[in-house]
């Protein structure tokens, strides 16, 4: 009887053997584009600008990325215009029109200008199979953030009107 232990060897791989994985991509975890815009006639193109360019820079898109931040800008800037407006100018069915109307515009202006992009490059890159992140994280922030600017205007409304009694 044999005591003697043997260690098994598999075969050496040869470099024929070697999967090449050079012309593969890496594909990135990215919020839907699609559903960021979505939620941006609820949130703002804010919301949706903000999650774009995050999915911009996973993308390595850094030049997209910021114009995606310069529309976050631009429409944060727009709501505080917005907020004070309705704090400020006397009450009237025409401001209303037109917070309205600048609302709606900046949305369809967001989404024609920048939005529609990333759908289209996500989907010729990586059609429908790239990992999704969550929306719990960023559903949370958006809806903190516009209860603090509700509570921003109101605080700047009940300070403006202190004064003015």
């Amino acid at each position: 009887m044999d005591t003697t232990t043997h260690r098994y060897a598999p075969p050496r791989a040869e470099v024929k053997d070697i999967p090449d994985f050079s012309d593969t991509v890496a594909v990135p975890r990215l919020w839907n584009p699609g559903a960021a815009a979505g939620w941006s006639l609820l949130f703002t193109p804010v919301f949706g600008a903000a999650l774009h360019m995050r999915n911009w820079k996973v993308m390595g898109e850094p030049a997209k990325a910021r114009a995606s931040f310069v529309w976050m800008v631009a429409s944060l800037a727009a709501m505080v215009l917005v907020g004070l407006g309705s704090v400020l100018l006397p009450d009237s069915r025409e401001l209303d029109r037109v917070t309205n109307l600048v609302g709606t515009a900046l949305v369809a202006a967001w989404y024609f200008a920048s939005g529609q992009a990333q759908q289209k490059a996500v989907k010729e890159r990586y059609g429908t199979g790239y990992m999704r992140k969550g929306w719990g994280k960023p559903l949370g922030v958006a809806v903190l953030a516009c209860i603090a600017y509700l509570l921003a205007v109101f605080v700047v409304a009940f300070v403006i009107g202190y004064f003015e009694a």
